[in-house]
């Protein structure tokens, strides 16, 4: 049985949380994020540490909630980035703006319009960061990049991950 509801989300300066009934709102120095609590849980916040309580029969959601709200504190304090990074011959990426524009070995170049709230920068042009606040939309956005060419076990070409390892197989023998 997870124990993650009883863990307090200490909150860093600057962050503010405004509680109305279902409704949780959090503001911070990279923007705002709100969300609406499930039936039979509630945060409360003392100072500067938020806690969860919850009826007996809603321990899964509360974990979960409890869950949801640090990765929100933790996204409008630090935010949320995901790096990807391209690895096969004449595979780029350039950001320009919310359209990331890959050339990934198609016919036709790929343009990935940024979903609202999340950018992207190309630090070079093979490596892609996908930033943002909300930890669900940033890894969304990766994904879906991810997605146009994942990697392929043989030669390893493809988008990945950063930290991702792809378990490489060896090739037919005649």
């Amino acid at each position: 049985m997870s124990r993650v509801a009883n863990n307090p989300v200490s909150l860093p300066s600057g962050v503010e949380v405004k509680i109305d009934g279902q409704d949780l709102s959090v503001k911070g120095s990279k923007g705002t994020l709100a969300m609406s609590l499930a039936d039979g849980v509630q945060v409360n916040q003392d100072d500067n540490v938020l806690t969860v309580a919850y009826d007996a029969n809603r321990r899964a959601i509360a974990g979960t909630t409890r869950a949801l709200v640090n990765n929100m504190v933790k996204g409008v304090s630090e935010g949320w980035e995901k790096k990807l990074v391209l690895n096969g011959v004449g595979y780029r990426a350039k950001a320009s703006g919310k359209t990331v524009n890959l050339t990934v070995g198609l016919s036709h170049p790929v343009d990935y319009v940024l979903p609202e709230g999340v950018s992207a920068e190309t630090p070079s042009q093979t490596e892609i960061v996908v930033k943002g606040i909300d930890k669900q939309a940033v890894g969304q956005a990766a994904a879906e990049i991810r997605s146009f060419r994942p990697p392929e076990p043989y030669k390893g070409k493809g988008i990945r991950y950063a930290d991702e390892y792809v378990r490489r197989k060896e090739a037919k023998k005649k």
